[in-house]
């Protein structure tokens, strides 16, 4: 299959395939007696699988390990779960950081909401940000 129409098949750009061919994602494929290259037919199954892999918040470092795992004969099951407690773990850690910042900033906009900025003093930049709302 041609790069065009595996593109095609794929819904990613030429660009996007060389790309991921350079960075070792795609396996070279061989080439016509042309010189165009000329995919097989699994390639097609590959990219959906580096798509969907992406969409779920994986690197393309981490990708690139999975399927170096799956190419070398193993199956890549425990290191795709040791990924996906990672990534679980940093967006718990992201959401408590969120809920945090989150409830600051309610207390923020209640002193913004009381605060007259006419007596707002010289003796600092800005009374409504001051420290006891931050976590």
């Amino acid at each position: 299959m041609r790069i065009g129409d595996l593109a095609a098949a794929s819904g990613l750009t030429t660009k996007t395939i060389r790309f991921y061919e350079q960075t070792g994602l795609l396996p070279a494929p061989p080439r016509t007696p042309g010189g165009y290259r000329d995919y097989p037919g699994q390639t097609a199954t590959r990219l959906a699988f580096i798509r969907d892999a992406q969409s779920t918040g994986l690197t393309l470092a981490e990708i690139r390990s999975v399927l170096a795992l799956r190419d070398g004969g193993q199956a890549p099951c425990e290191h795709v779960t040791a990924l996906i407690d990672q990534h679980l773990a940093g967006i718990e850690r992201r959401l408590a950081e969120l809920a945090n910042a989150r409830e600051a900033l309610r207390c923020l906009a209640r002193r913004a909401a009381a605060t007259n900025p006419a007596a707002c003093t010289e003796d600092g930049i800005c009374t409504i940000l001051a420290p006891d709302c931050h976590p």
